[in-house]
């Protein structure tokens, strides 16, 4: 009996430490997101922002490209054009910029609030309503001009929290 109830014990402290309560981050005031949403997801993105070559010879945001981990570094699904994110089990969210802040550095992409476009599927992105981006690391577009047709592949990291209600 001792035996079964330290194995029980084991198990549940296992399980414990297994999951992790998400914590919402600390955001500038206008990526604040609406009081009745809750973080349900983060997700780490490494990955591209994707240029082309505008009029004028000016680099023009095309989409992003990047792959989205959790804290342990398994991959969880993307992130491309729309601006959309798709996680591993086939759910998918079209976001939609509401507000954005400058980063830490000038050679940082903005952070933003994101409102959700009706999500699909069930799974871990089916009832996103909100998303924020922070913590960006690189992906600015160029400096310099650019030639007619060119294209600029500009890495960049950032964290992405996705919000459902409560």
């Amino acid at each position: 009996m001792r035996l079964a109830l330290t194995t029980i014990a084991a198990l549940l402290a296992a399980g414990c430490s297994a999951s992790r309560t998400l914590v919402a981050p600390g955001s500038p005031p206008a990526l604040k997101v609406p009081a009745n949403e809750r973080l349900s997801l983060e997700a780490f993105a490494a990955g591209v922002q994707i240029y082309e070559c505008g009029p004028g010879g000016r680099w023009v945001f095309k989409a992003p490209q990047a792959e989205l981990a959790d804290r342990e570094g398994r991959k969880i699904g993307t992130h491309y054009a729309g601006p959309t994110w798709e996680a591993n089990d086939g759910s998918k969210v079209i976001g939609e910029v509401k507000a954005r802040e400058n980063a830490r550095s000038a050679g940082d992409i903005p952070w933003l609030l994101l409102a959700a476009k009706p999500a699909s599927g069930y799974g871990t992105l089916g009832r996103t309503l909100s998303i924020q981006r922070m913590d960006t690391v690189g992906g600015v577009a160029p400096a310099e001009p650019c030639p007619p047709g060119a294209e600029a592949r500009v890495p960049y990291k950032a964290t992405y929290y996705f919000y459902r209600r409560r």
